[in-house]
């Protein structure tokens, strides 16, 4: 599983509705609101490298309302969680 974090700046009157719009596209986990010096936080999983551009760039930066995005490619993630085994449920290897 590949997962990228995607920083999103975004049309401030619209924030609930870019969030709501981006969180229901395919390979989207979450989206959060934040404080600082964007408005969104996105955490994009995909199965293979190509399907990050087919997110982001072919649908969050899409979504009226997105002014600019930066995304940020995870390594290695350090949690208690398993979050392999809990985002492969229907996935066969």
């Amino acid at each position: 599983m590949i997962t990228a974090i995607v920083l999103i700046e975004c049309a401030t009157d619209a924030i609930p509705e870019v969030a709501q719009q981006i969180a229901d596209l395919p390979g989207v986990s979450e989206v959060y609101s934040t404080a600082g010096n964007v408005d969104l936080i996105a955490v994009v999983r995909v199965r293979e490298f190509d399907d990050i551009a087919d997110v982001i760039a072919g649908s969050i930066s899409k979504v009226p309302g997105v002014a600019d995005t930066e995304t940020h490619i995870a390594f290695r993630a350090y949690s208690k969680h398993d979050l392999e085994e809990t985002f492969a449920i229907g996935f066969e290897d």
